[in-house]
C-alpha cells in the first residue's frame, strides 16, 4: 500500500505505539501526489484551521491525517485501517477516482464525507461534497432567466473543461424555458466574434477561464450581459487582469468575495500565499470539518441550510451542495451582487482538481 499516516503536525495525532485503536476524525488526502499534494495541502490547512478552533471544547474528536500517493489504488485500504485505528468519521479521499472506489465499497461503517463526486449514488453513511462548477454553470443560467432574459449566446473554447461548462448552462437554461440562440467556439481568432450584435433579452455565458476571457471580452458589446463561473477570477489583487473583466458577471464563495461574512471573518486565513484555486481548497476544508462534526452529531437536519464560507450549504440526497454568491468585476474590483440567489444547482462531477483521475 503506498498510503500511510502522515507525521504529526499542529492538530494530528501520531499512531499511537501500543496500536490500540484511539477515536479521532480520519482526514483522507492524496498528500503525497506529486499532481494533487497541493490541492490536498490546501485541503488539510483549511480542516485543520478549522479543527483548532474547536479542539479545546470538551469531547472534541483530535484529527489523525492519512496522506497516500494514488487514491485510485489505495484508498479502499488506507479506509480500512483508518477506521480499524478507531476513527470515528472519516473526510476524504479528494479526487473523483478515489471517490468512485469508495463509493464501490460495501461497507461505509462511520459517517465520511468525500470532498468530490462519483458517478455512483451515494448511500449508508457516505456522502459527497466538492466544488464544482458545472453547478457554477447552473446558477448562472437560473441568475440570468431570474433577470428576465430568454436568449443566450454560449461562447467556448477548445478545453474539455468550458464543454462541460456549455453543457451545464445550456440543460439548465433549456429546463428553465430560455431558447440557445448561437454557440461559438472561440478558437484564438477574433473573427467568429466580430458580428455579436446587442439585443433585448439575450445574455452572453463565457465558458472560459481569466486567460481566454480577457481575449474575448474586448469583443463583447458593453451592454449586453455577460455571465461566467468562478473560472475567471484568479484574486482580489489582480486588478489589470480583473479590470480586462469588467462589467463580466460571475458567482464564487464568500471565501473570496466577503470578507466581512460572518463564517469567513471567524476562521483565520492561510499562513503562506496560496493562488485562487488553492484558498477555495482551503475553504472546502473548512467547511469540510463543520459538516463532518454536524454528521457526528446528528444535527444535519437542524441546522442546514448552513452558511458556509464556500457558498449556502444544501443537502439533497447524501449531496452537500453549494450555492455561490454573484458577483461583478468593476473598474479592476470585484464586486459582490446582493441578488436573490436561485437554489442550489443540482450537483454533477466536477473539474479541475475534482476530475483528477
Amino acid at each position: 500500500m503506498a498510503c500511510a499516516t502522515e507525521g504529526a503536525p499542529a492538530g494530528e495525532v501520531p499512531p499511537p505505539d501500543d496500536a490500540k485503536p484511539v477515536p479521532h476524525i480520519a482526514l483522507l488526502l492524496p498528500l503525497k501526489s506529486a499532481a494533487f499534494g497541493s490541492a490536498a495541502d490546501a485541503v488539510r490547512q483549511g480542516f485543520e484551521a478549522a479543527a483548532d478552533l474547536e479542539m479545546q471544547l470538551p469531547g472534541k474528536l483530535p484529527v489523525r491525517v492519512y496522506g497516500c500517493f494514488d487514491e485510485g489504488k489505495d484508498i479502499a485500504a488506507l479506509y480500512r485501517q483508518a477506521v480499524a485505528d478507531g476513527a470515528r468519521a472519516v473526510v476524504g479521499p479528494l479526487t473523483r477516482n478515489g471517490v468512485g472506489v469508495l463509493a464501490a465499497e460495501k461497507e461505509i461503517p462511520v459517517p465520511t464525507l468525500a470532498l468530490n463526486m462519483a458517478e455512483t449514488a451515494p448511500v449508508g453513511q457516505l456522502y459527497f461534497f466538492g466544488m464544482a462548477v458545472e453547478a457554477e454553470a447552473r446558477q448562472a443560467a437560473q441568475l440570468a432567466m431570474h433577470e428576465g432574459l430568454q436568449w443566450a449566446i454560449v461562447i467556448t473554447t477548445r478545453e474539455q473543461l468550458s464543454k462541460r461548462l456549455q453543457f451545464a448552462f445550456e440543460e439548465e437554461w433549456h429546463r428553465s424555458g430560455g431558447t440557445i440562440s448561437r454557440e461559438i467556439e472561440y478558437d484564438g481568432d477574433p473573427a467568429v466574434l466580430a458580428d455579436i450584435a446587442e439585443a433585448a433579452g439575450t445574455v452572453v455565458f463565457l465558458a472560459a477561464d481569466a486567460e481566454k476571457a480577457r481575449l474575448i471580452r474586448p469583443y463583447l458589446p458593453n451592454k449586453l450581459p455577460i455571465y461566467a463561473t468562478s473560472q475567471i477570477f484568479i484574486g482580489n489583487s489582480e486588478n489589470l487582469v480583473n479590470y480586462d473583466l469588467h462589467g463580466i458577471r460571475f458567482v464564487d464563495m464568500p471565501w473570496l468575495l466577503q470578507a466581512d461574512h460572518p463564517a469567513v471573518m471567524v476562521y483565520p486565513r492561510p499562513i503562506s500565499l496560496l493562488s485562487a484555486d488553492n484558498e477555495r481548497l482551503y475553504a472546502l476544508g473548512i467547511d469540510a470539518f463543520r459538516l463532518i462534526q454536524l454528521l457526528l452529531a446528528g444535527k444535519v437536519d437542524a441546522t442546514l441550510p448552513l452558511d458556509g464560507v464556500s457558498g449556502r450549504i444544501e443537502l439533497n440526497s447524501h449531496v452537500f451542495q453549494r450555492t455561490a454568491v454573484p458577483a461583478v468585476f468593476a473598474q479592476g474590483q470585484v464586486q459582490s451582487r446582493h441578488l436573490q440567489t436561485a437554489p442550489a444547482a443540482p450537483a454533477f462531477p466536477s473539474r479541475g482538481w475534482e476530475n483528477h483521475e
